[in-house]
């Protein structure tokens, strides 16, 4: 049953006929059975099981044992295994120049691969944060093994030494949210036919990861700054499963819903931390009521009562619901 029954009415199995997203952690989502309870989908190949018996191998194996994981885990990786200087030369020595984006415990460099001269996003983590290789490859062939149109695929990784870097396939347009508040001048503002494009395929991203994945991947951070945009305008999710490979490496800081996403964040998600499928489902509704009214979900340049947007379009609700009461009395 899809937790996103709104946007589509397709019955298919395969990803391009996935039902899309409601802007509420509704009924639907709390009644949600996913698939991948009943069968593994047929977008998972064998390699996940090498992965699964790898990982569950207590942490006190011998180095033997511990390399032969290791090796497991890199032939199930489906995505390229680069060496570290190969990403220095695509980068030009991570010069920042090419830096175009950071988070909490990453910086993104654009980057050109020498051999195939293929355009990337090189994501370099916190180094730090994963000491143990094995939790790290692990999470690595989880990720690329996540596969979707609406999904930044992971074309490479690698894990020289103490280096832990991820390679991206390249989105061009920039975010969702460039397009949306930072217009530069003269540029119009997206069209409604765009708008619901990005919104159905954000919420067929996310529906995938919810319900098609094996483990699901629940977002936590689904804001308008993590959706890009390709030439096409076809809406790509990015960031997606950081916080399940932190948790693998058990040290890298995992983003909290104050880390760049309040306003967004569902507020059970705000008092406890822990992310779920349903406040994944709320932070979709927040992007949502984004699209619609092109206002920001936090915006402190407008007067108090109204810089929340979900507060401000619950008021407007209310406001509209008392005058209908009062024309129909």
């Amino acid at each position: 049953m899809s937790c996103f029954p709104c946007f589509g009415g397709g019955k298919g199995k395969n990803n391009d006929d996935a039902d899309a997203a409601t802007p509420t952690a509704g009924a639907a989502a709390s009644n949600m059975t996913p698939p991948m309870m009943m069968q593994a989908p047929a977008a998972y190949t064998p390699a996940s099981a090498p992965i699964a018996a790898a990982a569950a191998k207590p942490g006190g194996a011998n180095n033997a044992d511990s390399a032969a994981d290791e090796a497991s885990l890199r032939l199930a990786i489906t995505a390229q295994a680069f060496a570290f200087r190969e990403l220095a030369a695509a980068t030009d020595h991570f010069t920042p120049y090419n830096l175009v984006g950071e988070g909490g415990f990453f910086r993104v460099y654009k980057g050109k691969l020498e051999k195939s001269g293929q355009t990337v996003a090189i994501k370099q983590l916190d180094k730090h944060g994963f000491q143990d290789s094995k939790a790290f490859l692990t999470g690595v062939a989880k990720l690329s093994q996540l596969h979707h149109e609406n999904l930044v695929d992971i074309v490479g990784y690698c894990a020289d030494g103490d280096q832990r870097l991820l390679v991206y396939e390249s989105v061009p347009a920039g975010t969702l949210e460039d397009h949306l508040f930072d217009l530069s001048a003269g540029k119009k503002p997206m069209d409604w036919c765009t708008r619901m494009k990005v919104a159905y395929g954000a919420a067929q991203g996310l529906e995938y990861l919810h319900e098609t994945a094996n483990p699901p991947v629940v977002y936590g951070e689904f804001k308008a700054s993590h959706i890009l945009l390709d030439e096409s305008l076809t809406p790509k999710l990015s960031d997606f499963g950081l916080a399940q490979l932190g948790q693998a490496g058990g040290n890298m800081p995992v983003a909290s819903p104050m880390m760049g996403s309040f306003g967004c964040c569902a507020p059970e998600y705000d008092r406890s931390g822990q992310a779920t499928m349903k406040s994944d489902v709320y932070s979709f509704g927040v992007v949502l009521v984004e699209l619609i009214s092109g206002r920001r979900a936090v915006d402190t340049s407008k007067p108090v009562a109204e810089q929340n947007v979900v507060t401000w379009v619950s008021e407007l609700h209310a406001c509209v619901v008392g005058m209908m009461q009062i024309f129909l009395i």
